[in-house]
């Protein structure tokens, strides 16, 4: 029998409990925490979670291992001051303007600081009130509010593979930044919004187009038309004290329309078309055998991860839009002509689990002479927030429905939610077309894991199917595939762990059990519904028949995808600017410079530089031209451009150079 580990004088049994946070925890103890993510690294930055244990004296929790036997002391004299103090260090060096802030009433720091009863702040206000970072579609940088969690760094660095935010600086000069302190929207930021959910404070938060909405609604030239996605509908619920998983559309359509929406669509409605369409693409690239694995489109994430890092690979993304920019192109163009109103006039809303999908709607691409084919984008959060704005009773709102017929869908949509959904939709569809009829679910694709294999046989016809969810997940697959270690005919990929149920517009769970509670709540209502494959879906077929050809079809439900630079900006000085400059250079750092060995190549030269004091008068810059060229390294001296540089020849054009001037 094991033996028990004592928590307050309560005797815990020992299971496989990675750390003493958890094993507390899991006695019912709530230890405040800022630091701590049971799917990232433990950090253990904040010391919030600090413990006494006999023997040890005041230790980590996130960070030390149970044993048997120990005995554990979560709440003391010592342990109490210690953690007011921490808080209040906190507050001292915070931006106090937590009225206005976006996360007030959700804020974690103000929550602890509530459950130890901090009242008054023994220190002086420091902090600094820097710039708020704008630049982003879908992300606001407050680094006044910033508490050095380093919970975004290493969600972005370890989940996603992306690593846009960093720190920089020692001790009171210590700040998260993006590289080169530039903009969120300048970085290779993929929009997730992952470091949002994980930001305890206001430092990052979603941005919100709450009052340009309310302003369509008010406008009464102006026809405003919402798009609900599945994931919303399984989450919402979260924010008015529902459990985890609760279907809520009901309720969200009467809401709605009480808060002055002309038309109230579910995006589930052009969810089918996508399945129709990409299982189209699917079935003819895998009968040509042509630009296969075909890789998902759906996550505008995931596009802006493939764009940035993998060039070579976009002709192997599907081509379809995602629901969310089919539903916006599709309705536009057909309730215009419906009402007799000018495309200008209909305002676009889409009510969307996911941050990335506030960029996504920006893009030029997915508009028409420039009117944008989804005009908002509003988080789980937002609606929230609308809702409590407008006076909504949530607990009183009776059950509604959507409009027709663009609120007709079958179950293969309202799963797309779920990691998983998007493959087993498709496969739907493609079992239809093969087997002339037959309709079967395809659980083998269904994902809690990060990465889910299988094979799935269908008449003769044997596939290879990959589902991911999270970024770093991806990014070591791809690797594989590309290096002939794996094979597979279809790949979908989320950049939120557990798909858009986990979404980075969501609301926060404590644990992934929330989060599989949400996926099976979009499952339930698959079974509910009355059709199971997009096929089936009677208005879908309707269109298809009367009102788009194979030309408009393509035109309204297609996209095209492009080689994206990862640092939005020309030069950067790398160094202090010189006096006068003698020596000029300039290196590529993007993808194929870097793979080509153009770090090492600047870390030589600029050894070089130093050791022959020629320091004072050279200018070393960087671009990142995003080119996927196999000319690099590239290296620019002096106006001269080298191809496929190396050290030597870089040296020798430097003395060459240097001769001249002299």
């Amino acid at each position: 029998m094991a033996e028990n580990i004592i928590v307050d004088n309560l005797a815990i049994e020992a299971e496989d409990d990675e750390n003493l946070l958890e094993l507390i925890r899991r006695a019912g103890i709530d230890l405040p925490t800022f630091c701590y993510h049971s799917e990232i690294s433990v950090y253990g930055a904040c010391r919030m979670c600090m413990v006494e244990v006999e023997g040890r004296g005041i230790v980590p929790a996130c960070s030390t291992r149970p044993e048997p036997g120990m005995v554990i002391k979560t709440h003391t004299s010592q342990i109490r001051d210690l953690r007011k103090m921490i808080i209040e260090l906190m507050l001292a060096n915070h931006d106090p303007k937590c009225t206005t802030c976006p996360e007030s009433g959700t804020c974690r720091l103000q929550s602890i600081a509530t459950q130890l009863g901090v009242r008054d702040v023994r220190f002086n206000q420091v902090s600094s009130h820097l710039p708020i970072d704008n630049t982003s579609e879908a992300i606001v940088r407050d680094p006044s509010k910033c508490i050095l969690c380093g919970d975004c760094v290493r969600v972005c660095g370890e989940i996603q593979s992306v690593g846009a935010l960093d720190f920089t600086g020692r001790g009171a000069d210590a700040q998260v930044v993006t590289y080169f302190n530039k903009g969120m929207g300048d970085v290779e930021c993929v929009n997730c919004g992952q470091c949002v959910k994980v930001c305890p404070v206001g430092a990052l938060t979603a941005k919100y187009h709450i009052s340009q909405v309310w302003d369509a609604v008010y406008d009464e030239s102006k026809t405003v038309v919402v798009q609900i996605a599945p994931a919303v509908r399984v989450a919402l619920g979260d924010y008015f004290g529902e459990k985890p998983g609760a279907l809520t559309t009901g309720k969200i359509i009467t809401s709605l329309r009480r808060m002055g929406f002309d038309r109230i669509y579910d995006t589930c409605f052009a969810a089918d078309f996508t399945v129709v369409e990409e299982g189209r693409e699917f079935l003819s690239r895998y009968s040509k055998g042509e630009n296969l694995p075909l890789f998902t489109s759906c996550c505008p994430a995931w596009v802006k991860f493939a764009e940035q890092y993998y060039p070579d690979l976009l002709d192997n993304l599907s081509t379809c839009r995602s629901p969310m920019m089919m539903f916006g192109s599709l309705c536009k163009d057909q309730l215009s002509q419906e009402l007799g109103v000018a495309r200008e006039d209909i305002v676009m809303v889409s009510i969307m689990p996911c941050t990335a999908k506030k960029f996504e709607a920006s893009r030029p691409e997915l508009s028409k002479d420039g009117n944008p084919d989804v005009d908002f984008v509003l988080t789980t959060k937002e609606l929230a927030i609308m809702m409590q704005e407008n006076g909504i009773e949530y607990d009183k709102m009776e059950l509604g429905s959507f409009d027709m017929p663009y609120g007709f869908y079958t179950g293969a949509a309202v799963i797309f939610g779920a990691s998983g959904g998007v493959s087993e939709a498709v496969l739907r569809f493609a079992a239809e077309e093969l087997n002339k009829g037959s309709s079967q679910e395809f659980h083998e694709v269904r994902s809690s894991s990060g990465v889910k294999v299988a094979t799935i046989q269908i008449g003769e016809v044997e596939l290879k199917l990959a589902v991911v969810s999270g970024l770093a997940n991806a990014r070591a697959l791809i690797d594989r595939i590309r290096n002939g270690e794996e094979h597979f005919d279809l790949v979908e990929v989320m950049a939120c762990p557990g798909g858009c149920v986990n979404g980075g517009g969501q609301p926060v769970a404590d644990d992934y059990e929330a989060i599989a509670a949400r996926a099976k709540g979009l499952y339930d209502s698959d079974k509910m519904l009355q059709f199971h494959n997009s096929s089936q879906n009677p208005y879908l077929k309707q269109i298809y028949h009367e009102k788009i050809d194979e030309e408009k079809a393509h035109e309204l439900l297609h996209t095209h995808f492009e080689n994206r630079k990862r640092i939005h900006h020309d030069d950067f000085v790398l160094g202090e600017l010189p006096d006068e400059v003698e020596l000029s250079l300039s290196i590529c750092f993007g993808t194929s410079c870097y793979l080509r060995g153009a770090q090492e190549l600047y870390n030589r030269i600029t050894e070089y530089i130093r050791e022959n004091g020629l320091e004072k008068n050279t200018e070393f810059k960087a671009n990142f031209c995003g080119e996927l060229c196999k000319k690099g390294p590239t290296l620019i001296i002096n106006g001269k451009v080298i191809e496929h540089c190396t050290y030597e020849i870089a040296i020798e054009e430097i003395q060459a150079q240097m001769a001249k001037r002299k």
